[in-house]
């Protein structure tokens, strides 16, 4: 339940003047407010907020006065009830769960076994007479031809240097460039002449220093002819030393 209670008027005796001395201090002297500047007006302004302040203190220390405003101020008392709360409603009972039935198992009938057939019976059969093998004579190898008489191999004939004469002796042509290059020297080569005292082929045997003198030796060679050597009465193939020398 709220209520509301009202006070009742009450007549407050007005205060007496105050005095004079303090009528006196706050009495402000007259003025135009034309003749004050800014800060005068301003000092006015306070001046008046001061004396309306120490007024309203002077009738606050009245008791009468203090008591009449505190009775005179209404007071409003509201009393909050919370409401009742509505029953919750009851939950709804559980459903029943259908049981669910399990086919019983089919009872297991165990077969009759079967009989296994009897094993044959192993016959071991009689061993094979054996064959006397035919013997096999071999034939005689054939008796080897007779060995057939290799010709000897010819020898050639070996000529010293100085038993060596020609029908027409070589004709050196010294190299150009190994003459601006100042290469010289002797070259002996080995030669082979043929029955008719041709050259058959040569090779250098010793060199002279410089490629370019011995491969001019082997092409000068070329162009002598020699006498047959002769062996029994006949000409024959031989071999000599030719050395050719390339001086500057």
């Amino acid at each position: 339940m709220s209520g509301v209670t009202t006070a009742s008027p009450v007549f407050v005796e007005p205060p007496p003047p105050a005095p004079a001395a303090a009528a006196a201090q706050l009495r402000l002297p007259p003025a135009r407010g034309d003749e004050l500047g800014p800060q005068g007006r301003r000092a006015l302004i306070g001046g008046v907020v001061a004396a309306h302040l120490v007024g309203g203190w002077a009738l606050m220390q009245i008791d009468a006065v203090r008591t009449a405003v505190i009775e005179a101020a209404p007071v409003l008392m509201v009393d909050m009830i919370a409401p009742a709360e509505a029953p919750k409603p009851a939950p709804p009972p559980p459903r029943p769960q259908p049981r669910s039935t399990a086919p019983a198992p089919a009872p297991l009938i165990a077969a009759a076994p079967t009989p296994s057939p009897a094993p044959p019976a192993f016959v071991v059969p009689a061993p094979e007479p054996v064959l006397p093998q035919p013997v096999v004579v071999a034939p005689a190898p054939p008796a080897p031809p007779a060995p057939v008489a290799q010709p000897l191999a010819q020898v050639i004939k070996q000529v010293a240097p100085s038993a060596v004469r020609y029908v027409k002796e070589p004709t050196l042509d010294f190299p150009l460039l190994a003459k601006r290059a100042r290469e010289h020297g002797t070259v002996v080569l080995r030669i082979t002449v043929d029955a008719h005292g041709r050259l058959k082929e040569a090779w250098v045997h010793k060199s002279s220093g410089f490629e370019r003198i011995d491969q001019a030796a082997l092409k000068d060679i070329r162009t002598a002819r020699f006498v047959p050597q002769m062996e029994d009465g006949r000409p024959v193939e031989w071999q000599t030393l030719a050395p050719l020398a390339y001086d500057l």
